[in-house]
């Protein structure tokens, strides 16, 4: 009886694991709806999910294009609960690779949050620039401050 049992188990674990990265992703929407944006993202990873206070936070996104992008900026706002609270523009070549080719690739953006950071809902806005300011795509998604915080440091590293 018991080996029936693991028997059943171990497949239904194994395909289990298999979704995980599905489960966890995160969802996102475009700005524009009706936009024929050059980049076309097709998922969002955040890592830890949710974000802890004063530790490491990776936002991965995973997107491709249609033409070469040699520059450019990544500008993020951040909303907490509908109240914009945060801008910072990044050049693309530090979020990716540059040049980017033509196909697909992956914009990685790492972040510190200070200890200070209330936990809750927040909404982050990115817009891709490129070289002479044309916007290659434009995305929000939402992500979660959990309780957990760093420690005894209260600083913005």
């Amino acid at each position: 009886m018991e080996t029936v049992a693991l028997q059943f188990k171990l497949p239904l674990l194994a395909v289990s694991l298999l979704f995980l990265p599905f489960l966890m992703a995160t969802d996102f929407k475009y700005c524009d709806k009706e936009g024929n944006y050059v980049v076309k993202v097709s998922g969002i990873d955040i890592s830890p999910n949710p974000v802890v206070r004063g530790k490491p936070a990776t936002f991965t996104i995973s997107a491709s294009t249609g033409q070469a992008i040699s520059g450019g900026e990544a500008i993020i706002d951040v909303s907490y609960f509908g109240v914009h609270i945060h801008r910072e523009t990044h050049p693309l070549c530090e979020e990716t690779s540059c040049p980017v080719a033509v196909g697909n690739f992956v914009l990685s953006h790492n972040q510190v949050l200070p200890g200070f950071t209330p936990p809750g809902s927040y909404t982050l806005k990115m817009t891709l620039l490129g070289d002479g300011a044309s916007q290659l795509t434009c995305i929000s998604f939402d992500f979660k401050i959990g309780f957990g915080t760093s420690g005894s440091s209260v600083s913005d590293t």
